[in-house]
């Protein structure tokens, strides 16, 4: 890695581990299924125009045998999606950043049975038992003092999973689809899905604030857009083993911006956790 790479790893880090924090002041303002379709659409238009001026729509057509794969991944995209939205509405923005970056364990898991040759090591299970041991803490000790943010933690840990899934789904699927097709059919059934469910299950209005149109940006522009092709380069220019030692800093800097943002407490049983979540991480990508 050099300095250039680097910077930007780090930097895609800290963007993606503030999210939570960012989708929780988003929340203030707008109920979980909606601002996940403002978000949604927002990050369509992104990749639309990125996919425009690099040339990507030249012949753009999609077979008819992609139908059913592309379908498939808009949906697991806007369940997951609207788990993460739904539980860090109900937990705090420190707990949603530490148990949505859990889904780089979860996906070394999945991978071992879902993907011929990347096959479980010693340090993948070490790494994999560290981290969850630490999410073990971090739930004994919300059940046994009855916080009410029990629920949302258990809602943001399956969609940690399915976030894994989708992560796996992609890997095996980008081998034989066009990625902007794949992009793009998250953004195009998420928009459906979401304007649907909001539309039938929520009746609380939206507060039009420039807080409300920061978290949208952040999460359309910066996420869906600029981190997605600032991750794609540096895949294209250096090895995956090489950036994971970055991005087992997602929930470190993830908790400190909820701490700092959101005024969540950082009691110990919470860093032993992101502790453990960055270090499971380091070990599994080893």
């Amino acid at each position: 890695m050099d300095l250039t790479g680097a910077a930007a790893a780090v930097l895609i880090s800290i963007l993606w581990g503030a999210n939570s924090v960012v989708i929780k002041l988003g929340l203030e303002d707008a109920p979980p299924l909606r601002l996940a379709g403002m978000r949604v659409v927002v990050g369509g238009i992104v990749i639309c125009l990125w996919a425009w001026s690099t040339g990507r729509f030249v012949g753009f057509r999609v077979e008819r045998r992609e139908w059913r794969p592309l379908a498939v991944l808009g949906l697991l995209f806007s369940v997951q999606m609207a788990a993460t939205n739904i539980g860090t509405w109900l937990t705090s923005a420190a707990h949603a950043t530490i148990l949505v970056n859990l889904y780089a364990v979860h996906t070394v898991v999945l991978a071992h049975f879902m993907i011929p040759g990347d096959r479980l090591s010693v340090s993948k299970v070490g790494g994999v038992l560290v981290a969850y041991s630490g999410i073990v803490a971090l739930f004994a000790s919300q059940w046994s003092h009855g916080a009410p943010t029990l629920l949302g933690d258990v809602i943001v840990t399956v969609a940690g999973i399915l976030l894994a899934e989708r992560t796996v789904y992609l890997a095996r699927a980008v081998q034989r689809l066009d990625p902007v097709k794949l992009l793009l059919a998250q953004a195009v059934v998420g928009a459906a899905f979401f304007a649907l469910a909001s539309f039938l299950v929520e009746p609380a209005t939206t507060r039009w604030t420039a807080r409300l149109a920061g978290s949208i940006a952040y999460q359309g522009v910066l996420i869906s857009g600029f981190n997605f092709v600032v991750n794609l380069a540096l895949l294209r220019d250096y090895r995956p083993s090489a950036l994971s030692a970055f991005f087992l800093t997602q929930p470190i800097f993830g908790v400190v911006a909820a701490a700092l943002v959101a005024g969540d407490p950082l009691t110990p049983v919470l860093v032993l956790a992101c502790v453990a979540v960055a270090a499971g991480i380091g070990l599994t990508y080893r």
